[in-house]
């Protein structure tokens, strides 16, 4: 969608809106790490958010896949920048099919600062000169597919000191095919009113976006305004005087006076305000928090995983539930489906589900950091314990769970640690909710005034012995259905109907029911081969013939991967019952037992 068109929508119901700044990060982790910021903010209701674009295209690759990661897997409208620094034709026209591929409809088209050691702009051979001739090639090659956003100077250009020149720039941006107008950062309010007032006054009607950056510490500040010689008025910097030395307290003062501006904004009828984050998060929180901007949950949370933005996926509804902790390996497995028929994912059988090439077959965290949480296992039993620390909330992630557990998992989190203590290695889970208003705000999700429902689930690595043990368990239980699977593709299970069987689903006024996660025979097979592999991913940290390595490769070559499903979802506690011990041994002194060990 055009983010023009969400803009104008949101201006005519009247409402405040808002959108976000990132930048891509020079090191993988900073990438992983910036995901996982996008989708922790995400909750705060943007409109859109938008990535910067290196000149020259020098973090193109990475600008690119951030925007599609954005669109595709976290569902947010995302804002491509593009520029002409370094940018002969052929590098735009690839960026531009690229976007466009990706499902992206919105540039923000540039000029373009110098590129790292040139003092002058100089136009590339074969490129163009300014964001004029930009968006009017991107206006000519693509006519009205693109939302075409362009920035605007408060402050005037740095390189252009005749502040009229520079606005009857911008009005030749807007005519040639911009519809929106994103202003550079700056601290003076009334200088950007002025700004507004006088575009008007030429003849630029499309919103204007104030651009405005918390001050996050007193040397940042100086080194920010440095780039394009903003002016900060004398009075915040003798308020800051007294303060500048302590970081917290400029944080605040930033919060405070960022506030100040949009209640600045709101008064002169400017409903959006564009935050550049510079990859940070709290300052912006803070200010959406305390000026109660921050939508209800209702509003960012249509379906229990958040809705992809690609073109293909609009109607797609459901998802095979083994991915839930790695949905952009998901995302990148179906990406070459033609369609999602009818919402229903199982229409869409196996022969469109991509080949395990490798991709989102890894680790989310560096070398380093994977020994600092994992150190060197040697038995079951540490690998157990790692297992139990991780479902206590004691170690931050496992090969299988790059992010804490789920605020749902809450109720059940003792029990999750000590079936790991048992060996029972758990990789995935949800509690049984029978009938949970779509509002709660742990469990809700869906239009308002609706009710959700989930059934228990759990899915583990278990050895063939306490394998063999569990289905004995299991036995004739109608309510519990399991398939288990090992690295080879020996498949047990005891359902007989291989359909999708719903384990979430939601019911809401004048809607069909809702089934947005499923278990599916088809779907667990293929994930099975990732799940495996990452035993290997894990086991590739030690050296070749470490007593870690061959226990992690046996673990893989020997263990069984298992889901279970309770499918009486009134019951809460019906598939914690195949785990009971005898009281002498019960579930919470093997957790205790666990941590007397680790310390």
């Amino acid at each position: 969608m055009k983010i023009i068109d969400k803009i104008k929508k949101a201006e005519e119901e009247g409402r405040i809106y808002w959108s976000f700044e990132y930048f891509p990060p020079k090191t993988p982790l900073g990438v992983q790490n910036l995901y996982d910021r996008i989708e922790r903010m995400k909750r705060f209701g943007p409109e859109f958010i938008d990535v910067t674009w290196g000149a020259g295209g020098t973090s193109a690759d990475l600008t690119t896949e951030i925007v599609s990661t954005a669109q595709a897997v976290y569902g947010i409208e995302t804002m491509m920048h593009l520029t002409c620094t370094n940018m002969p034709k052929e590098k735009v026209d690839f960026a531009l099919k690229s976007a466009k591929e990706c499902g992206c409809q919105n540039i923000l088209a540039l000029r373009g600062d110098p590129p790292h050691g040139q003092e002058n702009w100089t136009a590339v051979e074969g490129g163009f000169s300014n964001a004029i001739d930009l968006v009017k090639y991107i206006r000519q090659e693509y006519g009205d597919y693109f939302g075409i956003a362009v920035a605007g100077h408060p402050e005037g250009h740095i390189d252009n000191p005749d502040k009229e020149e520079d606005l009857r720039h911008l009005k030749a941006k807007v005519d040639a095919g911009a519809d929106l107008i994103v202003t550079q950062l700056f601290y003076d309010v009334d200088t950007f009113l002025n700004f507004v007032e006088q575009a008007r006054a030429i003849g630029i009607t499309c919103p204007i976006l104030p651009g405005i950056f918390p001050i996050q510490n007193y040397n940042g500040l100086k080194r920010v305004i440095s780039f394009n010689n903003n002016n900060v008025p004398q009075k915040i910097w003798d308020d800051l005087e007294s303060i500048k030395d302590d970081d917290a307290a400029v944080k605040e003062y930033g919060i405070e006076l960022s506030m100040q501006f949009i209640n600045k904004f709101i008064e002169a009828g400017i409903k959006g305000v564009h935050f550049y984050t510079f990859n940070l998060e709290r300052s912006t929180r803070i200010i959406l928090e305390r000026m109660g901007f921050v939508p209800q949950q209702a509003t960012v949370k249509p379906l229990p995983w958040a809705p992809s933005l690609h073109q293909k996926r609009t109607k797609e509804n459901v998802r095979p539930i083994f991915w839930k902790n790695r949905t952009k390996s998901y995302i990148k497995r179906t990406e070459s489906w033609d369609e999602f028929p009818n919402g229903r994912w199982g229409d869409s059988r196996s022969p469109a589900f991509g080949e395990l090439d490798g991709y989102g077959v890894s680790l989310k965290h560096p070398k380093n950091e994977c020994l600092e949480m994992w150190n060197h296992p040697t038995s079951v039993e540490d690998v157990s314990a790692l297992f139990a620390k991780y479902c206590t909330g004691d170690l931050a992630a496992l090969p299988w769970c790059a992010q804490q557990l789920d605020p749902e998992s809450e109720v059940i989190r003792q029990r999750l640690a000590a079936i790991n203590a048992q060996g029972f290695l758990t990789i995935n889970s949800q509690p049984a909710v029978n009938g949970a208003k779509s509002s709660d705000k742990v469990h809700g999700w869906g239009p308002s005034n609706g009710y959700v429902y989930q059934k228990a689930y759990l899915e583990f690595f278990v050895s063939p012995e306490q394998l063999d043990s569990l289905i004995a368990k299991i036995g004739a239980k109608k309510d519990i259905t399991y398939y288990a699977v090992n690295s080879q593709g020996d498949l047990k299970t005891n359902n007989n109907n291989h359909g999708p069987n719903a384990v979430t689903w939601g019911v809401f006024p004048s809607k069909e029911i809702v089934q947005p996660t499923i278990v599916d025979a088809t779907a667990f097979m293929a994930w099975k081969e990732e799940a495996f592999e990452l035993w290997s991913q894990w086991a590739n940290l030690y050296e070749a013939d470490s007593a870690s390595t061959q226990l992690l490769k046996s673990i893989k070559s020997q263990w069984y991967l298992i889901n279970i499903v309770d499918n009486n979802f009134v019951v809460s506690d019906g598939i914690w019952k195949l785990f009971e011990v005898d009281a002498s041994d019960d579930l919470s002194s093997k957790v205790s037992e666990l941590n007397v060990a680790d310390r």
